[in-house]
């Protein structure tokens, strides 16, 4: 089975935008109906979007993310995060 790339986009307030991340995950082929949002402090344990995209990932998935912070704002977040998702490849970010 192969694989697909599945992305994950965070803003913290309702005031900010998701375009670039959007923009940026759209670019590298992420179909839209495979991109997960949330408008949540990266502190706050509850986010429906990123709870969705770790329930939808597979072991054969990519996770992409703009930037690794938007998993969590607390550094020991992420990499929580990333161990949830046993076996999925994480890709790093895309601006850099």
């Amino acid at each position: 089975m192969e694989g697909r790339q599945i992305g994950y986009a965070r803003v913290s307030t309702d005031g900010q935008k998701l375009n670039l991340q959007l923009d940026a995950l759209k670019h590298v082929s992420i179909s839209e109906k495979l991109i997960f949002i949330d408008k949540a402090s990266g502190s706050k344990s509850e986010r429906p979007g990123l709870t969705a995209c770790m329930n939808e990932l597979k072991s054969c998935d990519t996770l992409v993310i703009w930037r690794l912070d938007r998993l969590g704002s607390v550094t020991e977040t992420p990499h929580r995060k990333c161990r949830r998702a046993e076996g999925a490849a994480n890709q790093l970010p895309l601006d850099q």
